[in-house]
């Protein structure tokens, strides 16, 4: 792993997402990938990644993210058109961890992009890679990965990003981008100027000036009130009593208020039709169950009423409650019963364990045996007791203990020395007593040495320091004859030589 990471080429460039698993960093390699990581880091400037999913989870492979539309077929890159994808001989898709560009075909790349869930070599020269998540937020981003899908790779409830924000911007020149908002200017009419009336221009100036004073009088208190041939001439046949038009709103709500009382009738109807059909099922019920018991009675007469009322719904369903916790409580009695019975059981193997301790006891006492043994178990069992456990003072026990056994030795040697003990019989009741003290310990253990012997001791003559030679043993007489007779051979090839 520490050989990837040096093969990679360092980061310029810092940003991070504020998602739904967590935080995630992302750093750049905006020297390998400039306009990759201007178009990224611009689009984060301007929000463009705010509250987009990650619309596509792949297991084991990538989760695609960056799509306003969140169906993978939005998106647009700051250059206002697709943009060329960039390779580099030192990035390659060789871990988890990594950020891709998403396109459809060869330099088509726009907005969306994604995140490695493992090693992908198949993407290698086909999507630019410009990042890598870096620190412990990996872990946030392989939370991704845990979102369930359907068939068609989309998450079923989809994490998104809630913010992006830029950490460390590698490129001084970028500023967010303004967009104009189109808006509604209203047109301003164009007043045309009022003409001036000239009356001494006409021969009938006076007469039109005075007319002209009539007519604005009128107008001016008959203004906003229009007038019919009913109000203008005094005719018997033509009345001048407004007629009352009923208007469309008035209208919808006669017609509103007739629906609403024609849907309460049908209601009610309704109402009426379906108690009589309740009715109907219960006498049915009721003649079907007079062959029942008397309880199977009730329980149908309270099932029919709790059709009927609410409140006769509620008491059947306590009584349901009250008889299962009865039914409850007499399982825990069973329980309980069987429980106490598996005890006596229990105490009566412990009463026939202690009678047979008892009766074992007086065997004990009656053979003297089997007490010497039980007195002697006593024993090891207090020894063993005082022993220490394992550790320094197990040592110390165990070192003091050969220093007894050293000095007992020493101190028995020292009362009886050395002394060739011959028996020819062994005194088997001797033998009992001298194993039941420590007498024993006083004599050495010695073996007959059987090896051969190399050299001799001249200080120290026994008998097996001389050699008993016999001439007239055959053995000899031929060992003799064949050195005469090599010596024989030797002297006759000598005489013929001469």
């Amino acid at each position: 792993m520490s050989n990837i990471y040096i093969q990679e080429p360092p980061t310029a460039g810092k940003v991070l997402l504020k998602t739904t698993v967590g935080d995630i960093d992302i750093e750049l390699w905006s020297r390998e990938c400039p306009k990759t990581c201007r178009n990224f880091i611009q689009l984060c400037m301007e929000g463009y990644y705010n509250d987009t999913i990650f619309h596509r989870v792949v297991k084991g492979f990538i989760v695609q993210g960056g799509d306003p539309n969140g169906d993978g077929t939005g998106g647009e890159s700051i250059y206002g058109h697709p943009f060329k994808d960039e390779f580099h001989s030192r990035l390659r898709y060789v871990r988890r961890g990594l950020v891709g560009m998403a396109n459809s075909d060869k330099d088509d790349n726009s907005s969306q992009f994604f995140f490695t869930m493992a090693p992908t070599p198949e993407l290698q020269s086909k999507n630019t890679l410009f990042g890598k998540v870096t620190g412990d937020t990996i872990f946030n981003m392989l939370k991704l990965e845990e979102a369930l899908t359907d068939h068609n790779e989309r998450p079923m409830y989809a994490h998104k990003i809630l913010k992006t924000e830029i950490l460390k911007n590698p490129f001084c020149d970028i500023e967010p981008r303004k967009f104009q908002k189109a808006n509604n200017k209203e047109k301003r009419k164009v007043e045309k100027e009022k003409g001036i009336k000239n009356f001494g221009l006409l021969s009938f100036g006076e007469e039109a000036e005075e007319d002209e004073e009539k007519t604005n009088q009128f107008m001016q208190k008959n203004a906003g009130k229009a007038k019919s041939l009913h109000d203008a001439v005094d005719d018997p046949n033509l009345s001048k009593e407004p007629v009352r038009v009923i208007s469309n709103a008035e209208e919808n709500e006669a017609d509103y208020d007739h629906n609403e009382s024609f849907v309460k009738q049908s209601n009610e109807l309704e109402v009426q039709q379906r108690k009589h059909r309740i009715q109907e099922k219960l006498k049915s019920k009721i003649t079907k169950n007079k062959s029942d018991s008397i309880v199977k009675k009730n329980n149908s007469d309270s099932e029919n009423d709790s059709l009927l009322t609410c409140e006769e719904h509620v008491k059947m369903q306590n009584t349901k409650k009250k008889e299962e916790i009865r039914q409850e409580i007499l399982s825990l009695k069973k329980q309980y019963q069987i429980e106490k019975k598996v005890k006596d059981g229990i105490l009566e193997k412990k009463l026939t364990e202690e009678v047979k301790a008892r009766n074992f006891k007086k065997e004990v006492e009656d053979n003297e045996l089997i007490k010497n043994f039980i007195k002697e178990k006593e024993k090891y069992e207090i020894i063993k007791s005082n022993m220490p456990l394992k550790g320094v003072g197990r040592e110390d026990f165990t070192l003091n203990l050969l220093t007894k056994f050293r000095s007992k030795l020493h101190s028995l040697k020292q009362q009886f020395p050395e002394e060739d003990i011959k028996l020819d019989k062994v005194d088997e009741s001797a033998m009992e007593k001298e194993i039941q003290g420590d007498d024993w310990l006083k004599h050495m253990l010695k073996f007959q040495d059987d090896a051969p012997v190399l050299a001799k001791d001249a200080s120290t003559k026994a008998d097996d320091w001389y050699d008993a030679y016999d001439p007239r043993n055959p053995l000899n007489k031929r060992k003799r004859k064949e050195v005469h007779s090599k010596h024989d051979d030797k002297y006759k090839s000598g005489k013929r030589r001469c």
